[in-house]
Formats: structure tokens, C-alpha cells, sequence
């Protein structure tokens, strides 16, 4: 029952830019079936009511369908696409940004003993489970106040803090709760990814970014590695070619110059680490990213 009203109310309130009128719930339609995308993960709560949708991050596989979540604790570099999508019967999904102020919050209110101990080490920055009809059953209220503008701007936050709330007490809550504590593994970790992400296009010494991150290098590496599946190098690499591709959507005929400007100094490198991220060199991928744009133009109901 839980999952026929999502649907529903998934289809009747999406808006092509996947925005909702409530802040931070977002509603996902696709179509028909895309390749692959690289994209940042966001900090979100995903939850897939029709189709289903497949995430790689570093080495890891994540798949997830029809009354299954996932939890993404911090913003990673990620290779998505959404499965089983069919004419007349498109992918249906449900997104609610994850706040650490909210989660510590909530943790705040809540007390020492009130949620399971976490266990050793960094937990995993994605994560997959089932959704407990509980939490489906607050994902739909928080819908159905789609239809409520009356009552929205007072219950819209109240139903938002059970959600969250179901999420830090359930199956994943490990990597829920760590969003909203200050001194935890995934905190480090997560000031370490930002700073990656803001100085992509520069060399680092991962001595420096372990002591900026609070942790001993044999811990930095440990706990970057189990949040993110990803060394730091590879994360950094992760982070420059994605962005490499954001630019030659625009600058097509200046590859040497987008190498360099994402942090490559040889050309020939560039493009080889491109191929292989991206199954062809940086000139013929921006030839095939610029057709595929042009076939999609008007063609989306």
C-alpha cells in the first residue's frame, strides 16, 4: 500500500527540475533509460518507489529498487543510471538532503543510550537497506503535504524529523548518526573530501591533508578508504576528471587546455587517464556528449 501511494504521489507532484515546494525533498522522474552518468552523490536519503537505479563509487556497487533506500553521508564522486526503466512505466524516486545540524540535533534531544553504539572506524559513506514500513509510511505523509498547503510550512518539518529519525535508529544509522557528530571518523573524513574538492586542480602531500583532518596518516588512509572506496589520489583523480568532462561540454576543441586546467601538466596522461575513466579520449567523448544532447532536445514529455 505504502509503495502504490509513493507512485502516486511521485508522478502527480514531479517538476522537471526535481524540486519540490517543500525545502529539501526532491522527486526523481526518468523516462527511459540513459548510460551511466558521473555525478556527486550529495549528502541525501534516496528512496526508489518504481524502476530501480545502480551507483558505482571507486570499487563498490550499490543497487537499489522498489521499497529499498539509500543513504549517502557525504558528497562523493559517483557513476549512476537508472535500470528498468520501460515505456509508459518511467523510474520513480523520492530524495531528502541530510543535514548534520539536523542529525546532531536530534541526537542532542535524544541522550546518551538512546541509539545503538557505533563500532570502530569510519562506516561507509553510501549505504543500501530495505525500508521499514515505518519509514515509508512518514516518506508519504511528507508527500501527501504536497497537497496541504495549509498545513504544510507547520507538519512539512515535524514529519522531516521522524524520517531522520527512523534513519538514525535503523539499519544504517551508524552512517546516519557520524553525519552529525563533530569529532567522528566520518567527519574527518568529510573536511578531508572538501578540501580535495576545493584544491582538485593542485598536488597535495597526504601527510598535510591527514594533520588538516585531525588524524594520524595510518588512520586517514584507513577511514578514507572505508568511506569513500577511493584513496585519496584516486579520489582527487575521481573528482578532476568528472570536472574535466563538465568543461569540455563547453570547450570542446581546447582539450590540452581543460587538462590543464583540471591539474594535468602532460597531455598525453590527460587523455589516457580520460579513456580509461570514460571508455574514449576526451575529443570524441565531447563529440558524443554534444550528439546526445542534441538528440535529447524536445524529446522528454
Amino acid at each position: 500500500m505504502h509503495l502504490e501511494e509513493l507512485r502516486t504521489l511521485l508522478a502527480r507532484h514531479v517538476r522537471p527540475d526535481w524540486t519540490t515546494a517543500i525545502d529539501g525533498v526532491l522527486i526523481s522522474r526518468v523516462d527511459r533509460p540513459d548510460p551511466p552518468a558521473p555525478s556527486m552523490s550529495g549528502t541525501v536519503l534516496a528512496v526508489i518507489a518504481q524502476g530501480a537505479k545502480r551507483l558505482a563509487l571507486g570499487d563498490r556497487m550499490y543497487e537499489y529498487g522498489p521499497g529499498q533506500y539509500l543513504v549517502a553521508s557525504v558528497d562523493l564522486p559517483v557513476t549512476g543510471q537508472f535500470t528498468q526503466v520501460e515505456p509508459g512505466r518511467p523510474a520513480l524516486g523520492f530524495g531528502l538532503l541530510l543535514e548534520p545540524s539536523a542529525v546532531a540535533e536530534l541526537l542532542l534531544q535524544a541522550g546518551p543510550g538512546a541509539t545503538p553504539r557505533a563500532g570502530a572506524g569510519a562506516p561507509p559513506g553510501i549505504a543500501v537497506s530495505d525500508a521499514p514500513a515505518a519509514l515509508l509510511d512518514a516518506v508519504v505523509r511528507l508527500l501527501r503535504l504536497l497537497d496541504e498547503p495549509r498545513d504544510r510550512a507547520v507538519l512539512a518539518p515535524l514529519v522531516k524529523r521522524e524520517i531522520l529519525w527512523r534513519l538514525i535508529t535503523g539499519e544504517q544509522g551508524a552512517t546516519v548518526r557520524q553525519l552529525g557528530l563533530a569529532d567522528s571518523s566520518l567527519s574527518h573524513v568529510s573536511r578531508a573530501v572538501r578540501w580535495i574538492r576545493d584544491h582538485y586542480d593542485q598536488p597535495f602531500r597526504v601527510e598535510e591533508v591527514a594533520r588538516m583532518s585531525g588524524m594520524s596518516v595510518s588512520a586517514f588512509y584507513r577511514n578514507f578508504q572505508a568511506v569513500t572506496a577511493m584513496s585519496p589520489i584516486q579520489f582527487q583523480k575521481e573528482i578532476r576528471l568528472q570536472e574535466a568532462r563538465l568543461l569540455l561540454a563547453t570547450h570542446p576543441g581546447d582539450v590540452t587546455g581543460v587538462g590543464r586546467r583540471v591539474g594535468y601538466d602532460n597531455p598525453s596522461q590527460f587523455s589516457r587517464e580520460y579513456r580509461r575513466h570514460f571508455g574514449a579520449p576526451p575529443s570524441k567523448d565531447a563529440a558524443r556528449l554534444r550528439d546526445t544532447a542534441r538528440s535529447t532536445t524536445g524529446v522528454l514529455p
